[in-house]
């Protein structure tokens, strides 16, 4: 089956809906968000649990068209609820773009899983939350535990809550900066973990421009009104595609090694930050670029 998901998507944005909530499915799909993750985890009471498995599955088998990555989160896999889960899939035969596992603690957990998953989910891609100290000191076995995993998302509320400190940016940067230099190393990208105070918009843009600049390649939204928000703060400036372009130019025009632009030393890791730049913010890379 083909895939909307390779090790470097650029999602901007997760818009999560709980999967007992699928009235709420069309509102997020005309938000533009890249990806839609489908809940069945903290998004889902107790209670209604098994209605919200039956309800995504449902979805899951109507396939309704849409250019956004269809992620569905089950529950832990160690958990009852997270076994259900997955019993539902490969029974139901139907499948999303993503699975994103919650609650990762270990490499042999993810390969157990994935393992767990039928001939119906055979290679499909997998986001692996980060939201456990346990998980946290195992990130880069996590990482590359299979070629399947192509995100890390990074947990701050429940990581946080594991630790005993409170989510805020300067307790959680170290743990923040581990799970994108693990990602880094495992040659995908890391999903920041969503800003939870939907009122305070200028909060969260503040923390989503701090997320890029650490190297997040998006962050999640728990409410329609903060996708915009963060996909302009995770989009490159036209004044950043217009730098990058002219640092590209000039490397090519110099036949690499080093120079200067604008006064600015220029050398191959600049460019390849441009090139991150450039990439992000077109759909598709100038035949100039590529040979860069």
């Amino acid at each position: 089956m083909e895939t909307k998901v390779t090790p470097n998507s650029r999602w901007r944005t997760i818009l999560f809906v709980p999967a007992d909530r699928l009235d709420r499915y069309p509102k997020a799909m005309a938000t533009g968000a890249d990806a839609v993750c489908v809940d069945l985890e903290d998004g889902v009471g107790f209670g209604a649990k098994e209605v919200a498995r039956q309800a995504a599955v449902t979805l899951l088998g109507e396939r309704l068209e849409t250019s956004a990555v269809l992620v569905l989160r089950i529950n832990d896999p160690k958990t009852g609820p997270g076994k259900a889960d997955i019993a539902a899939l490969n029974t139901a035969g139907v499948r999303p773009d993503v699975i994103m596992l919650p609650k990762v603690d270990g490499d042999e957990e993810m390969t157990t899983t994935i393992t767990a998953f039928g001939p119906r989910l055979f290679e499909i891609p997998v986001v692996a939350q980060i939201e456990t100290a346990r998980g946290l000191s195992k990130a880069i076995q996590i990482a590359s535990a299979s070629k399947q995993v192509v995100a890390l998302f990074f947990g701050a509320v429940d990581l946080s809550a594991d630790i005993g400190c409170v989510p805020d940016w300067e307790p959680m940067l170290y743990a923040r900066s581990h799970v994108l230099a693990a990602a880094a190393a495992a040659g995908i990208v890391a999903i920041d973990s969503p800003f939870m105070n939907v009122a305070e918009t200028e909060a969260l843009v503040e923390e989503s421009r701090r997320a890029r600049r650490l190297g997040f390649a998006g962050k999640a939204a728990i409410h329609p009104t903060q996708v915009g928000l963060i996909q302009q703060a995770f989009s490159p400036t036209a004044e950043e595609i217009s730098w990058a372009r002219k640092i590209v130019a000039a490397y090519e025009a110099n036949g690499g090694g080093v120079l200067l632009v604008d006064g600015q030393l220029i050398e191959r890791p600049v460019v390849r930050a441009a090139l991150g730049t450039l990439a992000s913010g077109t759909s598709e890379l100038d035949p100039s670029v590529e040979s860069a």
